[in-house]
C-alpha cells in the first residue's frame, strides 16, 4: 500500500502547493514512527518535492558490541556490518525503513490520517481563496436548482458556489447548465465546511459590471462613489472624473446607450440612473431625484432632511413607481427627502393624481379606485363611505383609511 500513492490521489483538483503536500507527508510518517519506536528524534524523511518519492531512514550511532546502552540512538558494531560491511565503530548507521516494517493496521491508520489532513487542507484552501476574493466578479455554470438556492459551479475553479434565491435578482429563471454571473458576497464555514456565497443582488454586482463595460473605470479615470439598488427594479449610480475632459455620466452610458443597455438587460431591465457626484447637497439632492425637475430645496443640515419643491406634474416622477425613486435618492444622499407640490395660488390646492400615493396605498386598493372611474384625490373624496364601498370590493375599515391618507394631503398643503 504507498501512502505517496494515496497522497497524489486524494490531492488531485484540490490546488495543494508543494511545499504543503511535503509538510503534510513529513508529519504522518513522522508520526508513523512515534508510533512504533517512541521517538522520531534519530529518523530522517525525505520527500522529493519533485516526484513525490519518499524514503525513511534510521540513523544511530555504531558503538563495539556490548555498549550499546539506548537502543533508540545506537546500534553495536556486529548489527551495522549486516547493513554496510565498511562500517566502523564511531561512525553513523543508516537504515531504510520500509512500509512493510510498520505492519498493515499502522499503515492503514496512516492512510486515513492522510486523506483526513489533505481533505482540511483542500477546505481552508477554499475558504482562504474565495475570502481573498469578496466582491469580486464569478461566472459559473448552473449545476443543481434546489428549493432555496442555485447550487453554482465556478467556471475558473470547478469549485461549488451557492447562489441564494434571495440573493438572485426578481424576474432571474435559470436552467441547469446556464451560465450565470454575480458577485462573491461571503465565505461561511457551516459544519467546518466552506460555503461560498454568491450574490447578483449586491451593489457590488452593478459595481463589477460597470467595470466590465466602461473601460474609463477601470482605469481609474472615472470613479464611482456610491451604489443604491432595489434589485431588478430600479439604481441610481453616483460617479465622478479626475479627468476634466471626460463627462462621467455619458462615458457610462454610451454612445446610444450601447455600454449600459448590457448591464440593463444582465439585471432583468433595472433601471439605472447615472448621476454626476458632488459635495455640493442641494445640487446633489436635485441630480439624486432624476428624471424629475426640482423647483427648490429647502435643507436641514442637522436634522439630514430635505424639503423639495416641484411642479405638480414632477412629483409623481420624483417619487417614482412604490417610492422607489426617491427611497434611492435619500439613500444616495444620506438625507429623508420630502417632496411638496410647489404652486403658485396658495389658497386653492390643485388635485392630485392617485398615483401619486403609490408609496402610502396599497396598488391594489388603487387599481379599485381608478375602476369606478376615480383618477385623482378630490374625485374619490367627493364619494361618500357607503357608496365607495358600494362600488368597489373594498372594506369601510380600509376605505376610511384611504380617505383619510387623500384628506391629509390637501390639509398638509
Amino acid at each position: 500500500m504507498n501512502l505517496v500513492d494515496s497522497f497524489s490521489e486524494f490531492k488531485a483538483g484540490k490546488n495543494i502547493d508543494r511545499p504543503t503536500m511535503v509538510r503534510v507527508l513529513e508529519d504522518v510518517f513522522n508520526s508513523l514512527i512515534r508510533k512504533k519506536f517512541g521517538s522520531d528524534e534519530n529518523f530522517d524523511v525525505i520527500v522529493n518535492d519533485q516526484t513525490g518519492d519518499l524514503e525513511m531512514w534510521r540513523i544511530r550511532d555504531i558503538v563495539s558490541d556490548g555498549e550499546v546502552t539506548d537502543e533508540l540512538s545506537q546500534i553495536s558494531i556486529s548489527e551495522a556490518l549486516a547493513f554496510d560491511e565498511d562500517y566502523e565503530v564511531g561512525e553513523e548507521c543508516y537504515e531504510q525503513l520500509e512500509l512493510e516494517d510498520f505492519g498493515r493496521r499502522s499503515v492503514q491508520a496512516a492512510r486515513q490520517t492522510l486523506i483526513s489532513k489533505v481533505m482540511e487542507l483542500a477546505k481552508d484552501e477554499i475558504y482562504k481563496r474565495y475570502s481573498s476574493r469578496v466582491g469580486e466578479m464569478v461566472l459559473g455554470e448552473v449545476h443543481q436548482i434546489l428549493k432555496r438556492e442555485f447550487l453554482i459551479v465556478d467556471d475558473a475553479t470547478d469549485n461549488e458556489i451557492l447562489l441564494p434565491r434571495n440573493e438572485a435578482i426578481r424576474g432571474d429563471f435559470f436552467r441547469k447548465g446556464d451560465m450565470v454571473k454575480g458577485v462573491i458576497k461571503k465565505v461561511e464555514m457551516k459544519n467546518n465546511n466552506p460555503v461560498v456565497i454568491m450574490s447578483r443582488t449586491d451593489e457590488r454586482f452593478l459595481e463589477k459590471l460597470m467595470e466590465q463595460e466602461v473601460p474609463e473605470i477601470e482605469d481609474g479615470l472615472i470613479t464611482i462613489k456610491q451604489i443604491v439598488r432595489i434589485p431588478g427594479d430600479r439604481a441610481k449610480v453616483a460617479v465622478e472624473s479626475y479627468d476634466d475632459r471626460i463627462d462621467p455620466v455619458g462615458a457610462c452610458v454610451g454612445m446610444k446607450g450601447s455600454r449600459i443597455h448590457g448591464i440593463v438587460r444582465e439585471l432583468k431591465n433595472e433601471n439605472i440612473d447615472i448621476v454626476n457626484y458632488t459635495k455640493n447637497v442641494s445640487l446633489y439632492i436635485q441630480r439624486s431625484l432624476t428624471p424629475a425637475k426640482v423647483s427648490s430645496i429647502k435643507l436641514d443640515d442637522e436634522k439630514m432632511t430635505a424639503a423639495v419643491f416641484l411642479q405638480p406634474d414632477q412629483v409623481s416622477l420624483a417619487i417614482g413607481r412604490g417610492g422607489s425613486n426617491i427611497k434611492l435618492a435619500s439613500k444616495l444622499t444620506g438625507y429623508e427627502i420630502d417632496v411638496y407640490r410647489d404652486t403658485d395660488d396658495e389658497t386653492e390646492f390643485e388635485d392630485v393624481d392617485l398615483d401619486e400615493f403609490a408609496d402610502e396605498i396599497e396598488g391594489w386598493i388603487l387599481e379599485q379606485l381608478k375602476g369606478i372611474g376615480c383618477d385623482t384625490a378630490k374625485s374619490v373624496l367627493e364619494l361618500s363611505i357607503p357608496e365607495l364601498i358600494r362600488r368597489t370590493d373594498l372594506e369601510e375599515e380600509t376605505v376610511s383609511e384611504v380617505l383619510k391618507i387623500l384628506a391629509s394631503e390637501f390639509e398638509e398643503n
